[in-house]
């Protein structure tokens, strides 16, 4: 079972107002129903070498392409947690490992979605991080701006796909701690700015950028070692 990680702040000093913003995300998730995630010692096995994963269809397809997004948004987090850029602050610290714990969260979810409607999850993945540097703050907060910014939209343009209401009750949770991750990171790159809700992520209705599954794995889809495919009219 993975390890909620913790790291101890005695002593520091800590954008509270932050991590606050980012820590309430968390709480209407769990009590929507993340219980049925648990603790489980069952994740898939690596696909076999050749073999090609197919996201599947209607809102199976759609619980799959957002759980495949998730084990990609949870591997990365997991990297920088387990290895923080050199000369990190405590704020930036605690809000990397608040979002790495909402990642965990929503990745397993997804799996026990799909397990409950009966379907077969998307495998384990395998990722790749070509020109990221994890030892950089730079490169690492501009993977994290575009991981997190990808999934808003990706949730965003995939919400009018769901024929399941309380799947799509959860997606909308979901989407609003992903879219304080977004925020979060933002404001982390550039401090007491607009650019939490830049004009690049809020369009001019006012709402967030909505993007269909075929932009999303165009954009998502160098990151991905492990290989799957999809219909265009399964999931939109």
């Amino acid at each position: 079972m993975e390890k909620t990680v913790h790291v101890s702040n005695k002593g520091a000093t800590l954008d509270t107002n932050r991590r606050n913003f980012l820590k309430l995300g968390g709480v209407g998730l769990v009590v929507a129903g993340l219980t049925l995630a648990g603790c489980r010692n069952d994740d898939p096995p690596y696909m076999p070498q050749d073999a090609i994963f197919d996201l599947g269809v209607g809102d199976v397809g759609i619980l799959n392409y957002a759980y495949a997004l998730e084990q990609l948004e949870a591997d990365f987090y997991t990297k920088v947690v387990n290895n923080f850029y050199s000369g990190i602050s405590a704020a930036e610290k605690q809000v990397f490992i608040d979002i790495y714990n909402h990642e965990v969260i929503h990745r397993d979810f997804f799996k026990a979605a799909i397990t409950a409607a009966g379907a077969t999850p998307t495998p384990k993945l395998e990722f790749k991080y070509d020109g990221i540097d994890f030892s950089s703050r730079t490169s690492i907060l501009a993977t994290a701006k575009a991981l997190e910014d990808t999934g808003v939209a990706a949730y965003n343009g995939a919400g009018r796909l769901i024929k399941n209401l309380d799947y799509l009750v959860i997606a909308g949770k979901i989407v609003s701690v992903e879219a304080r991750h977004a925020s979060a990171i933002r404001d982390i790159i550039n401090p007491n700015s607009m650019d939490f809700s830049g004009d690049d992520v809020v369009g001019a209705n006012g709402l967030d950028v909505a993007k269909p599954p075929k932009d999303i794995v165009a954009a998502a889809g160098g990151f991905f070692k492990t290989p799957f495919t999809w219909k265009e009219q399964g999931i939109g």
